[in-house]
């Protein structure tokens, strides 16, 4: 038997609980407990809600129900053949990305919306490949390094998250380049290098001390370790900028200023909607001291390393776009539920304008999860032995998705009512005094099929997805978590060849030297075309 290394969500909040204080809250540094001692210690309120979406995570690869997809066999040395959680496991094959895919959508399912695992997952994948070229072209010893990183992962089962979302300062256009930027450190960067501080196992190495700060950093203050990448293309001045690491989350000089998101709190009607919720953070790095160990890119380490950082950021998005032909696929999938779930209690299911608006949303969550698949089935190795999908089609289902995220909103409350606006307060249906609460029940109930409890529930449930903060700010990550739609247009739009395209009109239309009809076929697109781009800048410079 192959052996196992699958974690259980106990031993990730004992992880948790045992963190040091770094996050700072309504004004006041804490840590991640409730601030009791004992039997009675247990995660903060505030934190909750996010752990909630990990513990799935962990629950579904230690259910066989769902091994199939949520499993994975290592493939990273000193690894190779154990059982692993597929949220820690590097894509070697086209099936590994259909199944991240299916897994994605699974979990996303459970939590009504993000699995906030995938950030992790998707940075590992980014730098296995782009660390593995660096050090090909420029010698550096970068994935080596991160070979031993993944490796402790996948062993501990740590849940990662990505820190990239550079604050970024003046967007004045005269400033587009990082190390233009009036103050320096709106863009994350090396300060020094060779500098001695203390290692991860307590003693003494060599590292580098980085500054700045990375904004809409989801997750930070409950996981345990944070991934550092560039947020974009840096050209050959900005070698300061060029740098990735990984740290713990709670790691000295790391300031975690944390906004939780959580619905609305049940005091009757418990149910798995009322416990989702996340942290966002803006991840601040206080001049943190990097041990070597844990750097996987540095621009000041040899000057060919900046021509990876675009690169690195690319691939990033890339993979996270894939991802969220799962996530969003769902996102998709679960308001769709809702919608046929209101309409019915409504009484209004059969309606043919019904029917209608549910088929944009399903259209839309086929079609984003069709680009997904197709884009791992055109996938193409790479030197490393990873398989890296189609981006071109990554970027046409995140598009789509992004575009279409509000108009799914507008449909649920179409479709709902008003009364997700209006509900009277939850304790309210249980009141005695005055016959209140029967009075509630009486007057919520449409279609007769469904008790009076649970039209409130499902009413309690539109409530929040239509009306709280948290969701909110969920309809805007539905837009822009990911990249927004004009940067999915942007790289779409740079890897196709429309010049080829055209030669299909142009001998449409008869033009001459066109004959023949071309042979159209698309050959699959990965984000090694920015190395192409930084040659270009380079030469051009020079």
């Amino acid at each position: 038997m192959p052996e196992k290394y699958i974690g259980t969500y106990e031993q990730y909040k004992a992880r948790l609980l045992a963190m040091k204080p770094n996050v700072y809250l309504h004004g006041k540094k804490v840590d991640r407990s409730n601030g009791k001692e004992g039997a009675e210690r247990d995660l903060a309120d505030w934190i909750v809600g996010g752990t909630y979406v990990m513990k799935q995570c962990y629950d579904t690869a230690n259910d066989p129900r769902y091994e199939d997809v949520c499993v994975a066999e290592s493939n990273i040395p000193g690894m190779e053949g154990a059982l692993i959680n597929r949220s820690t496991n590097i894509h070697h094959s086209r099936e590994d990305l259909l199944k991240k895919q299916l897994m994605t959508r699974l979990i996303c399912h459970r939590v009504g919306g993000c699995m906030q695992r995938c950030m992790g997952s998707d940075a590992l994948n980014a730098l296995y490949s782009v660390t593995f070229d660096c050090d090909e072209a420029c010698g550096t010893e970068y994935h080596q390094r991160l070979l031993k990183y993944i490796a402790y992962c996948q062993k501990n089962d740590l849940i990662c998250n990505c820190a990239q979302t550079d604050v970024k300062g003046s967007r004045n256009p005269k400033y587009k380049r990082a190390h233009m930027q009036p103050d320096p450190d709106q863009f994350f960067h090396v300060v020094e290098k060779d500098v001695d501080g203390v290692g991860l196992d307590g003693k003494p190495c060599k590292g580098i001390i980085v500054r700045g700060a990375k904004i809409c950093n989801s997750c930070a203050p409950y996981v345990d370790e944070i991934i550092a990448l560039p947020t974009k293309f840096m050209s050959p001045d900005d070698s300061d900028y060029a740098v990735a690491f990984a740290l713990p989350a709670d790691w000295p000089g790391i300031k975690l200023m944390a906004l939780p998101g959580q619905h609305h709190k049940r005091k009757h009607l418990e149910a798995p909607w009322a416990k989702i919720g996340d942290v966002e953070s803006l991840t601040v790095f206080d001049d943190v001291f990097v041990p070597y160990e844990r750097v996987f890119m540095c621009g000041r380490d040899n000057e060919g390393v900046c021509r990876y950082a675009g690169y690195l950021a690319l691939m990033f998005a890339h993979y996270h776009r894939h991802s969220y032909t799962g996530c969003k696929t769902a996102v998709s999938e679960v308001i769709a539920s809702q919608a046929a779930l209101v309409a019915d209690v409504n009484d209004i299911a059969k309606e043919s304008h019904v029917r209608s608006k549910l088929c944009d949303i399903i259209q839309t969550a086929e079609l984003v999860f069709a680009a997904g698949q197709q884009s791992a089935h055109r996938a193409v190795e790479f030197p490393s032995g990873q398989w890296v999908p189609d981006e071109i089609l990554t970027n046409a289902g995140r598009r789509l998705a992004g575009h279409n995220i509000y108009h799914e909103y507008e449909i649920l409350a179409d479709l709902c009512g008003g009364v997700c606006a209006s509900l009277p307060t939850e304790e309210n249906f249980f009141m005695e005094e005055d016959n209140v609460g029967a009075l509630c029940n009486k007057y919520i109930v449409r279609n007769p099929a469904y008790s009076a409890e649970d039209t409130h529930r499902v009413m309690r449930m539109m409530e929040d997805k239509l009306c709280d903060a948290f969701e909110g700010a969920q309809a805007v990550a539905g837009v822009h978590g990911g990249g927004s739609p004009l940067m999915e247009e942007i790289t779409l739009m740079s890897r196709y060849d429309l010049e080829e395209l055209k030669k299909i009109a142009k001998y449409l239309a008869g033009l001459p030297g066109y004959e023949e009809c071309p042979r159209y076929e698309r050959a699959t697109n990965t984000p090694r075309a920015m190395l192409a781009r930084f040659d270009a800048l380079k030469a051009k410079k020079a």
